[in-house]
């Protein structure tokens, strides 16, 4: 499964730029961006790798 900026940026309680920025500098491991036109950028982020890097289950985070 994979999931949007804005889900990623709270579970990880930073801004949606960061996370953007941190996937362009291939800085976080949990996703890619791909410029696709000009200055454009898509974002792919696993989000099992995004739990995996927050050290919690993903049932954990939901039963919160």
């Amino acid at each position: 499964m994979t999931m949007s900026v804005i889900e990623c940026a709270k579970l990880l309680d930073k801004s949606p730029q960061f996370v953007r920025v941190g996937l362009q500098r291939g800085i976080l491991p949990f996703g890619i961006a791909m410029k696709i036109n000009g200055s454009k950028y898509t974002y792919h982020i696993s989000e099992a790798k995004v739990y995996e890097y927050l050290g919690i289950k993903k049932e954990d985070q939901v039963a919160n």
